[in-house]
């Protein structure tokens, strides 16, 4: 339990003034394209908004970033009609919790659950790429068009949030670091919670990507309903499902199936010389590759280990995982053998200007 004192020192998410003010009164918003644009010149953002200004421009970048993970965190509740889950469960009072998002049936639909586990980075819960949605839109840069279609065809969703792993905490000096040492030697077990610097403290449970997916595994999917669950795993997200596979070997009897798109897993030097860790990946797993070649194409011989290879028909790693959408749910369509198969089109994503432009009573 934090003393007041670091309570005191914490800083929330509205770190910079603007971000309190929004995404409009940022002078930025969606459009009913997705598309984010200048309030006032309909231009796309503009990094260099400050002249032979960096600092100040990064820094101004980093508030537009926050101020969008707070606009997906509100589409996925609104839109996508989520619940956001606050972990751990067990956090005491004004304890540091991380978050992630689930459907409301998500535990106790008895047929199907995807989990979509994202890359490293700044991106949080429901998105590919922050870059992405800067410069392509909500349509390319979220995880909504995954979420509305595994809604659509498997009923129960849950939304991975493996970087939200410590809070900021203000340090002004080697004071604060005495304070510290104090509260320590102090406390009834010894022990502060855990700081990676000067800066951020951990969250219980969640400090790392591989810890956050453990636990929401350990808590909510290996206790589901859902006979069969499948995960969508983007970058580092590959490499994290295979880490919670060897963890917890029980996950290859829930899971019928995993697409992995542009992983950054190693099944060699993840799962060592388990043969049964290997054989369950080549049977159950597919990865969508970074490659020039026409999406789902082949993408030639593989490691004897690893699953079977296709073309993601991009070389960009932050747009893989819109291009792949289509093979992807044909893939665990297959695999799962659902009961209907449901033809993906592509459909505009709705925002909240769009939905204000229709209803401008409400």
């Amino acid at each position: 339990m934090l003393a007041k004192w670091q309570m005191e020192q914490l800083v929330s998410c509205e770190k910079y003034p603007e971000i309190a003010k929004g995404l409009e009164e940022f002078k930025y918003c969606f459009n009913e394209k997705g598309e984010l644009r200048h309030i006032d010149t309909n231009e796309p953002f503009v990094f260099n908004y400050y002249k032979n200004e960096h600092e100040r421009n990064h820094k101004r970048y980093q508030v537009l970033g926050q101020v969008i993970t707070q606009y997906v965190y509100e589409l996925l509740e609104k839109e996508c009609d989520l619940q956001k889950v606050h972990i751990p469960l067990d956090a005491r009072s004004h304890e540091p919790q991380s978050c992630f998002f689930m459907s409301k049936e998500a535990l106790t639909n008895p047929s199907s659950l995807i989990v979509l586990l994202q890359d490293h980075g700044v991106i949080r819960a429901g998105q590919w790429g922050q870059k992405t949605i800067i410069h392509h839109g909500l349509d390319r840069g979220t995880q909504i068009a995954f979420i509305k279609m595994a809604l659509k065809e498997y009923g129960g969703v849950i939304v991975l949030n493996p970087n939200d792993n410590f809070i900021e905490m203000k340090v002004e000096d080697e004071l604060e670091m005495t304070l510290i040492k104090k509260e320590k030697s102090s406390s009834e077990n010894g022990q502060v919670p855990a700081l990676c610097n000067r800066q951020q403290i951990a969250k219980r449970c969640c400090s790392t990507t591989e810890e956050h997916t453990t636990y929401v595994w350990d808590h909510f999917i290996a206790k589901s309903l859902a006979k069969k669950v499948a995960f969508i795993a983007h970058g580092y997200g590959g490499l994290t499902f295979v880490d919670l596979l060897v963890g917890r070997k029980e996950v290859m009897s829930k899971v019928f199936a995993v697409a992995f798109i542009d992983s950054k897993h190693n099944t060699q030097h993840q799962a060592g010389d388990d043969t049964e860790v290997q054989d369950w990946i080549r049977r159950h797993c597919r990865s969508w590759v970074l490659c020039s070649k026409p999406l789902n194409r082949p993408t030639g011989s593989v490691l004897k280990m690893d699953c079977p290879r296709v073309s993601a028909g991009t070389e960009n790693h932050e747009l893989a995982p819109s291009f792949s959408l289509e093979p992807i749910f044909r893939f665990l369509g297959r695999s799962s053998e659902p009961k209907t198969n449901t033809v993906y089109t592509r459909t505009r994503m709705v925002t909240r200007s769009a939905v204000q432009k229709k209803n401008p009573t409400e």
